[in-house]
């Protein structure tokens, strides 16, 4: 959690892009992600030269020991006349972001997972960085403001970078959207991963389901020594039990892809920012059938979980899809070739959670029910979530539903909730609620952990029918079976029984003979009124 100081800071400098003409809040993000990363670069060469004075051991730089390659240094440059600093930084700084994913193949940095890797992995994405804060006083706010920010501190930096992600308000013209982390956190809770598996996001955008996910594991996998309290009572994990996994964390846990490079760039930025040395966000449209070239291993049977909340806008063209996608489910829609390459990228017994809108449950087109078919015959599907539909205002208002599922084996049952408050408002505003009524996420998850113990504990159907038989409350099971006989339709409203409360009504005549009185009260009112005339 962000101090309040840290969050007006940042509102005060995102006015200020604002007023400068800066109004498009993914480039206020890259902008600001620009000067958070070539800090960065230079707190990591002072952390490397402090290793050498003390081990007197050379090491590989990223900047040149020239008094032209100092000065593009953080600390050598911060203080630079505005019009001086506004030149060198378009001129000499930004391209120099483009050369780190050379510097980083240097022999002995990229095996390592370090935070130099890392950063040069970022790099490979800073091709076409570009200074486009052309008011000079905005410049240099915002170069005091990231220099001021505690970057040092993982936790917080990651935070930091939360925040400004939560100020995106539009779609991308793909129909990618920042998903909420109350959502995101839900799903990766009930997914649990752990830290010695592989998770990937194959549409990741600004990389939440990622980022949130090294936050789970460092707040599960924090001692008492290793969690502390900041001065406003915010709690803070380091993730000190995760030592053990630390090297496979940093270099082969995480996994996202997309196509869009302002977005492979935040997303980049994301995860060094929440402590993630190398992780792997790749350029790569997880649904061309380039993947079978670009990423053969990781496109089939690689991944423990997958996470994912995949753009569901239009169709796409069949010819550049991967053809094996195309075998298990015939379309040109996106929301179902996405569910449809999960699937296929998850290993025997991964498991995934997926936000899909409602039409995937339903919809009756023989891709529909092909996709349906096969998550229930030939996997296991666990469990759906179903969401109001204003959980993804003010980027679209479309009904969704959370689809839990594990590759491999059949479907015996299915696990409904009916979520019908997320915590917060359902129009644009997404106010936040208050009160046990205004927030069903809790509840959700603390059956659903009932519910998978039960499974887990290879509980008889009678115990599990008895927590979870009643098709009136939120959270209900399904047979199998019956999803089978009502062509595999799962949408929750098939399955759930609705109560209706008697209504009593008074016999027709005695109505009738008190719409004669009241009429006869009118006329005799009417009368007094034209007597008066």
């Amino acid at each position: 959690m962000l101090t309040g100081p840290i969050k007006n800071d940042i509102d005060k400098l995102w006015e200020k892009f604002w007023t400068g003409g800066i109004t498009n809040p993914l480039t206020v993000i890259e902008q600001i992600s620009y000067l958070m990363f070539a800090r960065m670069l230079d707190m990591q060469e002072e952390v490397a030269e402090r290793k050498a004075s003390r081990t007197g051991k050379s090491f590989d730089r990223l900047f040149p020991e020239t008094s032209e390659g100092q000065m593009l240094r953080w600390k050598n440059f911060k203080n630079m006349s505005a019009v001086e600093l506004h030149k060198h930084l378009k001129s000499n700084v930004y391209p120099h972001f483009a050369k780190l994913g050379q510097v980083s193949e240097q022999e002995g940095l990229a095996e390592e997972g370090t935070t130099v890797q890392a950063l040069g992995n970022i790099g490979e994405y800073m091709q076409d960085a570009d200074l486009e804060i052309k008011n000079e006083s905005v410049l240099v706010s915002a170069i005091e403001m990231v220099d001021d920010l505690p970057l040092t501190q993982s936790d917080v930096k990651g935070d930091i970078y939360e925040y400004l992600l939560s100020k995106l308000t539009t779609a991308g013209i793909n129909g990618q959207f920042r998903t909420p982390r109350h959502i995101i956190d839900a799903m990766i809770e009930m997914t649990d991963p752990q830290p010695s598996e592989r998770i990937c996001d194959p549409a990741c955008g600004t990389a939440g389901f990622l980022a949130r996910s090294m936050e789970y594991l460092n707040r599960v996998h924090s001692s008492d020594a290793g969690t502390f309290e900041d001065e406003e009572g915010n709690k803070h994990y380091t993730g000190d039990l995760l030592e053990p996994y630390r090297e496979h964390i940093d270099t082969q846990m995480f996994w996202g892809f997309d196509f869009d490079t302002t977005m492979l760039r935040v997303s980049s930025m994301n995860m060094a920012l929440h402590g993630v040395n190398g992780a792997n966000i790749l350029y790569q449209d997880s649904l061309n059938k380039s993947i079978k070239e670009n990423y053969p291993e990781q496109e089939e049977n690689f991944f423990d979980v997958i996470l994912a909340n995949p753009p569901f806008k239009g169709a796409i063209d069949e010819t550049n899809t991967n053809p094996k996608v195309l075998d298990m489910v015939k379309t040109k829609k996106t929301e179902l070739l996405f569910v449809a390459s999960i699937l296929r990228q998850l290993k025997l017994g991964g498991r995934a959670a997926v936000v899909v809108p409602d039409g995937v449950l339903f919809g009756s087109s023989k891709a529909h029910q092909q996709l349906r078919q096969e998550l229930i015959d030939n996997n296991q599907l666990e469990g759906i979530v179903s969401l109001p539909s204003g959980v993804f205002k003010p980027y679209a208002g479309v009904s969704t539903a959370i689809l839990f599922f594990t590759k491999g084996g059949n479907t015996e049952r299915v696990w409904f909730y009916d979520l019908q408050a997320d915590g917060y408002s359902l129009d644009d505003k997404r106010t936040e609620l208050k009160g046990a009524d205004g927030n069903d996420l809790p509840d959700a998850k603390a059956k659903w952990k009932q519910y998978r113990q039960l499974v887990m504990s290879n509980a008889p159907a009678t115990e599990i029918e008895q927590a979870f038989g009643d098709k009136t409350q939120k959270a209900f099971v399904v047979n199998a079976k019956d999803i089978q006989a009502s062509k595999y339709d799962l949408s929750i409203n098939r399955y759930k029984e609705v109560v209706y409360e008697e209504e009593t009504f008074e016999d027709p005549k005695v109505i009738l003979s008190k719409l004669k009185v009241l009429e006869s009260e009118i006329m005799a009112d009417l009368n007094e009124l034209e007597g008066m005339l």
